[in-house]
């Protein structure tokens, strides 16, 4: 049964759906699906087309926003939105370390999570679009790897799309793992070196820090073990809009005189905590590197094979050359399921996993090469987490998608300035600009 509720300006309808685990076996196992139907209290009674939001990740929830915050205020202007918590993730159906346990051994487990990538997303959208829309195709907006979803839909199912939006989330077609992470340890450098040229200090500060986590065991409060590679990957902050601030302020006061010498600051460590935890978001380290799998060559912990390729990285040679500490980010990494006590019970199903070779293709260039959808595309430049020159290569691909390439945003441009971004897109998707 849905509920509805109000916050300020809006009108919220809790939506559930039941889908099969394995869509090419409908009559077998199933799971359940969460969404967040929100429409403005003004329009609540009116008949308006639908638009989907598929949230970055993978692994993450959606959006939990209190009234029209963000880029909702625009959505909202012309759209009922349903906000959905893919597979495994927010109120949907859990997959961590508390439920995988259900399934049986780590080899079950692994063939589980075989179905949370972004085809049975897809699949999944195509099942509850009738129960929605009544049949009527919709808008979806696909953010980061919401994005990668959507070049998705546009391969398998672009009959139930009115319009695809994308912010920050155009896949390469064809590459493997390897040349996603070849391409992204330059730019991890990059925005290393844009950071400490905008807070020189920290130099000596992150040094500080690696230095004390290469000579010290160190358990953060909740049962994280704090090394120098895990301090690195808090580069995943330099993603986002603030996120070198953010970096800046937790660095700055990292470290404390005790009565023991000197050592890292309880605020310090539970910041760190907060920001390194997979317990919210277990599936993006589970299924993070397979969201690129689609041919018969294993993963095999790609991000941190290709690391060994860029030795400027490793913290000890920086420290002992004198040179700064690179920050890394977007980059799972075998370690992280012997440091993260969200991990740990599922480091054997993170290896089936890494080592599987029978990926199904996840987009059909023939297919985006006719595309009729009306589609646009942000495309941040120089993005973190997405390498630009594979998203415009993708987007002359695919046949009339109209890209705004921006300098403007970090990955989270349509958090930071939602209603301008999606404007735009939608005045690029109906030719009005």
């Amino acid at each position: 049964m849905s509920v509805s509720y109000r916050q300020p300006g809006v009108v919220l309808t809790d939506r559930r759906f039941t889908v099969p685990l394995d869509h090419d076996d409908p009559a077998g196992e199933t799971i359940e699906l969460y969404a967040r139907e929100v429409v403005a209290s003004d329009k609540a009674h009116q008949d308006l087309p639908w638009l989907l939001h598929l949230t970055g990740g993978p692994g993450f929830g959606a959006a939990r926003f209190v009234g029209r915050q963000s880029w909702l205020d625009r959505a909202l202007r012309e759209y009922r939105v349903l906000l959905l918590d893919q597979r495994g993730t927010g109120a949907s159906t859990p997959a961590n370390r508390q439920t995988l346990p259900l399934r049986g051994n780590p080899a079950a487990q692994a063939e589980y999570l075989t179905h949370f990538r972004a085809d049975s997303i897809v699949r999944d959208c195509e099942a509850i679009r009738p129960e929605v829309t009544g049949g009527a195709p919709w808008t979806v907006h696909g953010q980061s790897f919401g994005g990668f979803c959507t070049v998705t839909y546009l391969s398998l199912a672009p009959e139930g799309l009115d319009t695809a939006l994308i912010t920050g989330g155009l896949p390469s077609l064809d590459a493997h793992a390897d040349d996603v992470y070849r391409a992204a340890y330059p730019r991890m450098e990059r925005k290393t070196a844009a950071h400490y040229a905008r807070y020189p200090q920290d130099v000596e500060r992150a040094r500080r820090i690696a230095g004390h986590l290469l000579t010290h065991d160190v358990t953060l409060p909740g049962g994280y073990r704090l090394t120098a590679e895990a301090f690195q990957s808090l580069g995943i902050l330099l993603g986002s809009g603030e996120g070198s601030h953010r970096l800046h302020y937790l660095l700055e006061d990292a470290f404390v005189r005790t009565p023991h010498g000197t050592e890292l600051s309880d605020a310090f460590q539970e910041q760190a905590q907060s920001l390194l935890s997979y317990a919210g978001h277990p599936l993006f380290a589970l299924v993070h590197e397979a969201i690129y799998g689609q041919d018969e060559r294993p993963t095999a912990w790609s991000a941190e094979r290709v690391r060994a390729e860029f030795p400027r990285f490793d913290a000890a040679r920086a420290l002992e050359s004198g040179e700064p500490l690179l920050f890394t980010g977007e980059a799972v990494q075998r370690w992280m399921f012997d440091c993260d006590p969200a991990l740990r019970p599922l480091r054997e199903t993170a290896e089936l996993l890494a080592a599987r070779t029978d990926w199904r293709p996840l987009y059909d260039p023939a297919r985006l090469a006719v595309n009729e959808v009306p589609a646009a595309a942000a495309v941040y430049h120089d993005d973190l987490f997405v390498d630009t020159a594979h998203s415009l290569r993708t987007a002359r691909a695919i046949r009339g998608l109209r890209t705004w390439i921006t300098d403007e945003y970090e990955h989270d441009g349509v958090r930071t300035d939602g209603p301008r971004v999606l404007d735009r897109l939608l005045a690029l998707a109906r030719d009005e600009v």
